[in-house]
């Protein structure tokens, strides 16, 4: 036999031996005890633990944050019509005009109306409408000064009240 053929014979035998060779698993593919997979099950609890442990908290501070700075937005838009009301009040001390302070009470009301109207609030006309739970907020329990305003919203005069 010559050289060549030598050769050929060795890769010949050298790809039919790895045809035949039992797989070898690789070391991810090993099968992990009941101990190792107890350990990996318990890490994944606590880190899983740790981190819905840290949810809470931030949500319960962030809940707290919102409770305290809720009115902020309102509070400030107050700002003005604070100061509105102590120039009201100082002109009242030195006016002797009634009508220049009825303008500024006009002037003040409006400032609030408007406030109200920024911040999301209209006003509801349900005077002689039938009383809606889903709608309205019952303050109190008055009787109607009529059958047919029984369950309607009606506004009650102070000459009525007594």
């Amino acid at each position: 036999m010559s050289k060549n053929d030598k050769e050929k014979q060795v890769e010949e035998n050298q790809i039919t031996s790895e045809e035949t060779k039992p797989e070898v698993p690789v070391a991810a593919e090993v099968e992990k005890t009941p101990e190792e997979k107890l350990v990996e099950l318990n890490d994944k609890y606590l880190r899983l633990y740790a981190d819905f442990d840290n949810y809470r908290k931030r949500v319960s501070k962030e809940r707290l944050d919102l409770l305290k700075y809720a009115g902020e937005d309102v509070l400030k838009l107050l700002i003005p019509v604070m100061d509105d009301f102590e120039r009201a009040m100082k002109a009242a001390s030195q006016a002797t005009d009634i009508e220049t302070i009825k303008q500024g009470e006009q002037l003040i009301y409006n400032k609030f109306k408007n406030l109200f109207t920024q911040s999301g609030l209209a006003e509801m006309h349900t005077t002689g409408k039938v009383f809606d739970p889903e709608l309205h907020d019952a303050v109190t329990n008055i009787p109607a000064p009529s059958e047919d305003m029984k369950g309607k919203w009606w506004k009650k005069l102070k000459k009525d009240i007594g």
